[in-house]
């Protein structure tokens, strides 16, 4: 039996509907991805299967006693106190005996002795998930980021352990490591989850089944991530296939019905109300959303060199070095990744390489010429009482866009803003509203470096396609602080690392590749045999030796053979040096690998094997 089920559910808020009597039900153990384009009304559909909101029309249907965790999009008002008691006010009555118990004993671990396997087992379980998310239990929720109060909502979702999972945007504002880990927790979570995402990679990983909300259907494509984008893709050709020739057939038979007076009097009265049908399912259509038109004004070039760092140091205060002895050479046109757990110190090295900050050490020389769009990951450009069309052209009615005027409502349509939308409260945009009004500010103005801090946070898929097709594209810089995998790999062509204790790594490539390059760094060094003294003992002289037939055919092959894994040795290492092995993912760089150490060990055979002949052969010849 369906976890839950939805028969002929529909739901609005005044517009078209979000919801048109979809159908759809969750079965045991499936991880279901909803999909959409932002509004298209995916955190409604969770809300209803959350119970939090009720349906218009339509019935709901939850099997009895079924428990549900829900991670909400937004964070709910009036959440205060310790980090570990707001997770454990939702897990009912065991979470009063948690929080009991740990007040009981100072806000310290609750002991497996002495008290309940259960209650032991729920804490443990609780602290695992703090730690994983990098919360700390003592935190207070009035002091958190807004981002920081999301994971603290996650965690709560996580530690209930429930039947059903409901998760909005799970991995915004998490780092990698925290993707990854949730990836791997969820994908042997034995309970059935429905989770919204658009970060690729995630969704690629974990679903077993896609779900689409496209212009109030849902469409279920009860496939993998990967399958569910080749069926899309031809499911929208077929689409656009059929209504052309549905309006073809329908302009034929308008003008049939529009000729003279003959053919008036003369008419198939069955063909006009076919007609008539015609013209209601065209009325009905809801048309394909558009999509958002990403251009980057040209600037003038700047300088070949867009940052010089040498040994840079910096920490904040007396505490810990964030960067160490940094050196690195950004030249103009670079695509440059900046990865590293949160906190590491990211936007920190972003604000050294543009001179926001100085160093402690080391020198730091910036290029000529540089016009620098910033796309900042806290939205702090952005006044949140203003509308979208204030905070875009300050009270202006127009923009100077590619060397002419554009009225700004005329812009703001490039990024999917209605008229009646530029005129609304930032306050009540949506997180991919706020993203696309940030790329609407940072697309306004001409600049040759783009920086850009966590701008896939909330963007729907084509937008995030749009933007990589941008970045790849554009002449000059960029530096891209992302947590997303998939767009990392797509646009960076280098990466900067920020690994620890100061220490900033550079690889080529993407995400994919740094793990790939990683790995090799950190597999063990095979050890050498050592190589055979060149001064070796000859056989007695009472017992002469002589080279057998096939011990000469071998000593003549040898040289031959050894020149040839000489020569395959030299390429492989060329090849390992060259970036653009990195671009095609860590499958071949491994093999690479492999490869170099076992011609390492042929080589050191072959040498002693022709040490070794030629010690014979000169004996035998009496030298």
């Amino acid at each position: 039996m369906a976890l839950i089920n939805l028969f002929d559910v529909s739901l609005a808020f005044g517009g078209p509907k979000l919801l048109d009597r979809i159908g759809f039900r969750v079965q045991s153990g499936e991880r279901v991805c909803l999909l959409g384009r932002n509004g298209a009304g995916k955190s409604s559909l969770l809300k209803l299967l959350a119970g939090t909101v009720p349906p218009d029309s339509g019935e709901i249907s939850r099997e009895v006693g079924l428990e549900t965790g829900y991670l909400p999009q937004d964070v709910p008002s009036g959440l205060e106190g310790e980090v570990y008691e707001v997770v454990a006010q939702d897990l009912g009555p065991l979470g009063r005996v948690l929080n009991q118990l740990r007040r009981g004993q100072g806000g310290g671990q609750i002991a497996e002795q002495g008290n309940d396997q259960e209650v032991w087992r729920a804490d443990r379980r609780l602290r695992t998930v703090l730690t994983r998310l990098g919360l700390e239990p003592l935190s207070r929720m009035e002091t958190l980021s807004g981002g920081l109060k999301r994971r603290v909502l996650l965690a709560r979702a996580l530690a209930k352990n429930p039947h059903l999972l409901l998760l909005d945007e799970p991995t915004n504002h998490l780092d990698i490591d925290a993707i990854v880990w949730l990836e791997e927790f969820l994908s042997s979570y034995p309970g059935s989850m429905v989770f919204i995402s658009h970060d690729r990679a995630f969704a690629r990983n974990l679903a077993t089944r896609v779900v689409e909300l496209d212009r109030g259907e849902l469409y279920d494509w009860n496939c993998p991530y990967d399958e569910f984008l080749r069926r899309r893709e031809d499911a929208l050709l077929m689409e656009q296939d059929q209504r052309a020739k549905f309006d073809k057939k329908m302009i034929q038979e308008e003008e049939w019905l529009n000729r003279g007076v003959k053919a008036r009097r003369t008419r198939d009265e069955g063909r006009v109300r076919r007609l008539m049908q015609m013209r209601q399912e065209r009325a009905r259509r809801r048309e394909v959303l558009g999509s958002a038109r990403l251009r980057a004004q040209k600037a003038n070039l700047s300088g070949k060199v867009v940052a010089e760092v040498n040994e840079v140091g910096f920490a904040y205060g007396d505490g810990p070095p964030v960067i160490t002895d940094f050196s690195t050479l950004i030249l103009r046109g670079d695509k440059v990744g900046i990865i590293g757990p949160n906190g590491s110190g990211k936007t920190t090295l972003l604000k050294i390489l543009l001179g926001g900050l100085d160093p402690q050490s080391g020198s730091i020389r910036q290029g000529a010429n540089l016009e620098i769009a910033y796309f900042d990951q806290m939205r702090e450009e952005l006044d949140q009482e203003k509308t979208v069309q204030e905070n875009l052209s300050e009270g202006h009615d127009s923009l100077l866009i590619g060397g002419r005027q554009r009225h700004v409502i005329s812009y703001l349509k490039d990024f999917l803003f209605t008229a009646d939308r530029a005129h609304s409260p930032v306050r009540v945009l949506s997180g991919g509203e706020r993203n696309r009004l940030l790329l609407a500010k940072l697309f306004a103005k001409p600049a040759n470096l783009l920086v850009l801090d966590e701008p896939t946070n909330d963007l729907d898929r084509d937008t995030l396609l749009l933007l990589e097709n941008l970045l790849v594209e554009f002449e000059g810089t960029v530096l891209l602080v992302s947590h997303d995998r998939q767009f990392l790999n797509n646009v960076a062509a280098s990466t900067l690392v920020l690994e620890g204790g100061g220490l900033v790594g550079e690889y080529a490539g993407g995400y994919d590749d740094w793990l790939a390059q990683r790995a090799i760094e950190s597999a063990p060094a095979q050890p050498k045999p050592p190589r055979p003294s060149k001064a070796r003992k000859r056989p007695p002289q009472d017992r002469p030796r002589t080279l057998t037939f096939k011990q000469k055919l071998e000593l003549a092959e040898l040289p031959q053979r050894i020149e040839a894994l000489e020569r395959e040795q030299a390429q492989l290492h060329e090849r390992v040096s060259d970036p653009e092995l990195y671009a095609k993912g860590g499958k071949e760089a491994a093999a690479i690998s492999a490869r170099l150490a076992e011609l390492e060990q042929a080589l050191e055979e072959a040498f002693s094997q022709w040490e070794e002949l030629e010690a014979i052969a000169t004996q035998a010849a009496g030298g």
